[in-house]
């Protein structure tokens, strides 16, 4: 809410998607890490039972990425979109480097 609300007072009018109703797909989501330069491990949450279940085993990035697709829960978020770039804002500070 402190992220909607100070992209709204840098002037932006915000489109929120809500990826747990209607998952990224899985180029959407390989957009979205190519344009921050991440991989799919900087954006997993680690919170939560699914994630502890399947940490377990050795994972490869294109095998995250595939389950947070499947499993939407799993990408941290927010993540921000704006004319100036593309952030994971955490820490929520990060916000000010796109807007």
């Amino acid at each position: 809410r402190q992220v909607l609300a100070t992209i709204r007072g840098a002037g932006f009018d915000p489109v929120v998607v809500d990826y747990l109703k209607k998952p990224y797909t899985r180029e959407q989501l390989a957009g979205l890490l190519t344009a921050m330069g991440m991989r799919a491990t900087d954006v997993l949450r680690r919170k939560g039972d699914l994630y502890a279940e399947l940490a377990q085993a050795d994972r490869s990035e294109a095998e995250w990425l595939d389950l947070m697709v499947q499993h939407p829960v799993l990408v941290e978020r927010p993540i921000v979109v704006t004319p100036r770039g593309t952030v994971l804002c955490r820490p929520k500070e990060r916000l000010q480097e796109v807007l």
